[in-house]
């Protein structure tokens, strides 16, 4: 059997490094498809993502990369294959409606395991796609009460990665510790930006040429974790607002589809609050 998978190395950069990795991927007869480096000069940061094939014993070649790389060396080995999903909702149902669509139709890498919302709007529509969805409400509770269920449920679950799909909660901090870096988020982002309710009407009376959308992780500053993906249209005097959300909707969807894409082939590295993205 050829079996395919990633390795991905972060360390300091020094000389030799890809004569090292090459010569522990040709000692264990395994065959490179595909492979990118990039050197963080300013950071003296090495980043490398292959992608090869043959049989191997992930835990064998760990320890030999290990051993001839710098002593802060990560690194990874992952098989080729699809990851794991939970979709945390509200009450709007563009990007959710996106996702079960891709996913049904075997478009993601990945698998998504259960919906949960806060409220039971979209309960409809996921079980359209029969899959399990399942309304925790927050409403006259406290805080750390609606957490603690939700986590309880996500721990069952045992994601590779949380999905925020427009879910209008601010995470603790003890939420984002839980699985970090694996928190994925999509926001709006006006040229200049709104922020506050009605984001929408405030673009337009504001004259926004430029709509945008932001994908990143989600850290404890909110919507300030390290960026994925971006992407901008353009808007003029035509539209009014129920045009600007529409548009925003679009690129939103689309936006949070590319990210989901890099994340979920194992070709973005996170280094502070920047990442590194190998397309």
């Amino acid at each position: 059997m050829n079996l395919r998978h990633i390795i991905r190395i972060q360390c300091s950069d020094r000389k030799g490094l890809i004569a090292a990795i090459t010569g522990v991927v040709f000692a264990n007869n395994l065959n490179i498809v595909v492979m990118k480096e990039f050197v963080e000069t300013n950071y003296n940061l090495f980043f490398a993502r292959l992608e090869v094939s043959g049989e191997m014993e992930p835990g064998v070649m760990t320890t030999q990369l290990r051993e001839q790389l710098p002593g802060d060396a990560a690194v990874e080995i992952i098989a080729k294959e699809p990851k794991q999903l939970v979709v945390l909702v509200t009450k709007e149902y563009h990007c959710l409606c996106d996702l079960l669509v891709r996913h049904h139709f075997g478009e993601m890498n990945a698998k998504i395991k259960a919906v949960i919302g806060n409220y039971d709007v979209l309960q409809n529509i996921t079980e359209r796609f029969d899959l399990p969805f399942i309304c925790i409400s927050h409403e006259a509770r406290e805080k750390q009460a609606y957490e603690q269920e939700v986590l309880a449920l996500l721990q069952q679950l045992n994601p590779d990665y949380i999905v925020l799909a427009k879910f209008m909660r601010i995470l603790s901090p003890d939420f984002v510790a839980a699985f970090s870096n694996r928190i994925i988020n999509i926001h709006h982002s006006f040229l200049p930006a709104f922020v506050g309710a009605n984001p929408y009407r405030k673009a337009y009376e504001r004259g926004v040429k430029l709509i945008g959308a932001t994908a990143h992780f989600v850290t404890n500053d909110l919507d300030e974790g390290p960026i994925i993906t971006q992407k901008v249209i353009a808007a003029d005097h035509e539209y009014d607002v129920a045009g600007m959300i529409k548009a925003g909707h679009e690129v939103e969807k689309s936006v949070l589809a590319d990210a989901l894409k890099l994340v979920l082939e194992d070709r973005v590295f996170v280094t502070g609050n920047r990442t590194i993205i190998f397309d």
